[in-house]
């Protein structure tokens, strides 16, 4: 079975804004008519309001939907739980310490299992850049600083890249100084559908947004948008 990351810029699981294009295109990337879909909140510690906007944005769907929660009790057995689904997407926060908890936890295997098991991963801001060699996090108070991730998927990620005014020039001053490596960015609605490590499509949920790689060049750094499928 394919391999497939969706990892997205920012903006997913907002119910209020009726903008549900990009849960709707991870869904159809599943195959299933009637998915089932397990939401990781880690980074979030499992924050209740994310919990909630989970099944308000994919219960439209009408597959099946978990939550795994490693500040209560998680299931004895969390590797059959990750297996037993056809989406895992995980949210928003802090990346370190969503990266710590799921390590302790052997959360990190059963991902990779999943992964060449045909099973979707995707999220958006932590739940994007997790996927990646290594990101662009605000996991630390101060800049934003590099993070090396799980790698997933080749390259490095920023995401909100239009959201947050910090992200952009903090992205390519990082690019520039060697710091981290060549990678893609990605504004908020925006994600990258990686399809067996190479990527397949740059689905966008909203009018006038991209993607962009992100290189060094000499001293610089140099941004290229890339085309999107607007969604």
């Amino acid at each position: 079975m394919a391999e497939q990351i969706i990892a997205m810029g920012g903006g997913v699981l907002l119910p209020d804004t009726g903008n549900f294009k990009l849960e709707e295109y991870i869904v159809s990337a599943s195959g299933k008519a009637k998915p089932r879909v397990l939401f990781v909140p880690t980074a979030s510690g499992d924050d209740a309001g994310s919990v909630a906007r989970f099944y308000e944005s994919y219960g439209r769907f009408g597959g099946t939907l978990s939550v795994l929660q490693f500040f209560r009790r998680p299931p004895a057995d969390i590797r059959s739980l990750v297996l037993s689904q056809d989406i895992v997407h995980v949210g928003g926060g802090n990346t370190r310490s969503m990266l710590a908890v799921w390590r302790d936890w052997g959360m990190d295997a059963a991902l990779r299992e999943a992964y060449a098991n045909g099973i979707v991963l995707c999220g958006s801001s932590a739940g994007s850049i997790c996927w990646f060699e290594e990101g662009v996090t605000d996991s630390l108070a101060g800049d934003l600083t590099r993070l090396p991730c799980l790698g997933f998927v080749s390259g490095s990620n920023c995401p909100h890249y239009d959201g947050e005014r910090d992200r952009r020039p903090a992205y390519h001053r990082l690019v520039s100084e060697g710091v981290i490596g060549d990678g893609i960015a990605c504004d908020d609605g925006v994600g990258l559908h990686y399809v067996d490590g190479r990527l397949h499509a740059i689905p966008s949920a909203r009018p006038a947004t991209r993607a962009y790689r992100v290189v060094r060049n000499g001293a610089g750094a140099v941004e290229t948008p890339l085309d999107v499928l607007q969604l």
